[in-house]
């Protein structure tokens, strides 16, 4: 049965509300996090696509906060989302 309920998004998630927005990858090779500071005009843009991206292993040219363009094949990519760079002690999905 269908839940009439209008959804919202979770806490936090809002990228308008983002103080120093990063793409952060999450490489299917394993290691640590590739953290990207991105234009807060990009990431709003940015955050609605992720999902798109990773589904259809796109490559993705993108822009850093300082204007230096930079490419991401999401087809290698395990995890990535836009978050927030001033967030102390984040754990991933925990807020």
């Amino acid at each position: 049965m269908a839940d009439d309920k209008p959804t919202e998004k979770p806490a936090g998630t809002d990228s308008t509300r983002l103080e120093k927005p990063a793409l952060v990858v999450h490489l299917a090779g394993g290691g640590e996090p590739l953290l990207f500071a991105l234009p807060p005009g990009d990431a709003e843009e940015l955050y609605g696509k992720v999902a798109s991206l990773l589904t259809d292993q796109a490559m993705a040219t993108l822009r850093t906060r300082d204007g230096q363009a930079f490419s991401v094949n999401f087809a290698h990519v395990a995890v990535a989302y836009v978050d927030d760079q001033q967030r102390k002690g984040s754990v991933f999905g925990i807020h």
